[in-house]
């Protein structure tokens, strides 16, 4: 049955919010929507009543891609949104802060991704999948990634008729990288002589800096190198990376203006050296990540790099064993970029410490909202908030944001209500 809804909100996910609540995906606030309601979900949804932020989305995949969730909004409506989802989360903690403009990625920069690929009867076809659905939607023209990934769909296509079981697909992280495309794929088939022969080949017919199959470099042409200020690194397979040069740099000047003149800091999740290496140029660096991997990286283009400070990269996993105040004793500034999950043990230690400073970056609002609790209630001030949206027209929301012992600093001011 055809029922009509009114929008009241987004949820977290991107989704209209009508009440019951019933989701409605490309759905805005304020709209008058009809459709059916299947459980929690209101399909075959006409618009009747259009919000003044409704736009037509820039990709002609976005009706059948579940890469994007918010093309059909207003710039402008989404970097407010953000904002908002951000002030919400603090709220809920009891807490507020001053926030800086937002600070968005431009469409077609984004430099990794991961897509799916599989076999069909006439070769295979690779892409993102359809909203909530298994189904491969091919994207020639997304208007999301770098057109150097987007280079790579054939590529993915390929390594689905080589590698991918005939039942099931492949998943393919593309990475563009300064000497081309770093490729990681998982889900394929056991390789063998003939099939590592074959993939071999298709990194020399495609050109690609890197292959690695499930976790085993079959071929590299040349080291898919990523330059953290003057130092150049070669992750791992696969390894994290921020979305966009641009949200980096965002995220990078942010940390840089927390940390200040600080002449030790510690890098708490430091990864490949993302922050680590460039904060090397002005300070002695101790850096921590449980990934050895991502450590020898680091390790590797730091020996390799010209005028920087030590840094000291240690493997080390701080969910179970957090730096406690002790070791964290002796340096003036932390740097902290957890996964989502946050990093709430480690947080509990550097609530004890006498740290001055804490740059905070995080990829989900509600751990960090529940970590700045904590430090707050520490007797730390958050002075600001900058969301830097490296996942254009997603619901993904990143931030940095500066924590100091002493209200009014560079940092800012307090944040407790």
């Amino acid at each position: 049955m055809i029922t009509e809804h009114e929008i009241l909100r987004l949820g977290h996910q991107g989704d209209g919010v009508a009440l019951g609540p019933v989701y409605a995906p490309a759905t805005l606030p304020g709209e008058t929507v009809r459709g059916v309601v299947s459980g929690s979900q209101l399909t075959q949804i006409r618009i009747e009543t259009p919000s003044p932020d409704r736009v037509q989305p820039p990709c002609q995949h976005a009706k059948s891609c579940g890469g994007c969730q918010l093309q059909h909004a207003s710039d402008a409506f989404v970097a407010q949104w953000k904002q908002d989802i951000v002030a919400t989360a603090l709220d809920a903690q009891g807490l507020a802060a001053p926030m800086r403009a937002i600070q968005t990625s431009a469409a077609r920069t984004r430099r990794r991704a991961v897509v799916s690929a599989r076999r069909t009867k006439k070769g295979a076809m690779a892409g993102f999948h359809a909203r909530g659905s298994d189904v491969i939607v091919q994207i020639p023209d997304c208007q999301l990634v770098d057109s150097r990934l987007r280079a790579g769909l054939p590529l993915a296509e390929a390594l689905a008729v080589a590698g991918a079981s005939r039942k099931g697909e492949i998943s393919v992280t593309l990475t563009v990288t300064e000497n081309g495309l770093d490729v990681a794929v998982s889900g394929g088939k056991p390789t063998d002589g003939p099939l590592e022969a074959t993939l071999a080949q298709l990194a020399e017919r495609f050109g690609v800096a890197r292959l690695a199959w499930e976790g085993e470099v079959i071929a590299m042409r040349q080291p898919p190198v990523q330059g953290f200020g003057t130092a150049k690194v070669t992750p791992p397979p696969g390894a994290f990376l921020q979305a966009t040069p641009e949200g980096e740099a965002a995220l990078l000047a942010g940390v840089r203006e927390i940390v200040g003149n600080a002449a030790r800091i510690v890098d708490l999740f430091s990864g490949c050296g993302t922050f680590s290496l460039p904060l090397a140029e002005q300070a002695e660096v101790f850096a921590l990540e449980g990934d050895a991997g991502m450590i020898r990286a680091l390790d590797h283009g730091w020996r390799q790099a010209q005028g920087l400070k030590k840094v000291t990269g240690i493997a080390r996993d701080l969910f179970r064993r957090p730096l406690v105040p002790q070791e964290l004793a002796g340096f003036d500034a932390a740097v902290l970029d957890p996964p989502r999950a946050g990093a709430e043990a480690q947080v509990a230690a550097l609530a004890e410490s006498s740290l001055e400073r804490i740059a905070y970056v995080s990829c989900n609002p509600v751990t960090f909202a529940r970590d700045a609790r904590v430090l707050v209630d520490a007797g730390y001030h958050l002075a600001w908030v900058q969301v830097v949206d490296q996942f254009r027209w997603s619901s993904h929301i990143e931030l940095v944001a500066a924590f100091s012992r002493t209200a009014g600093q560079e940092t800012g001011g307090s944040a407790q209500m």
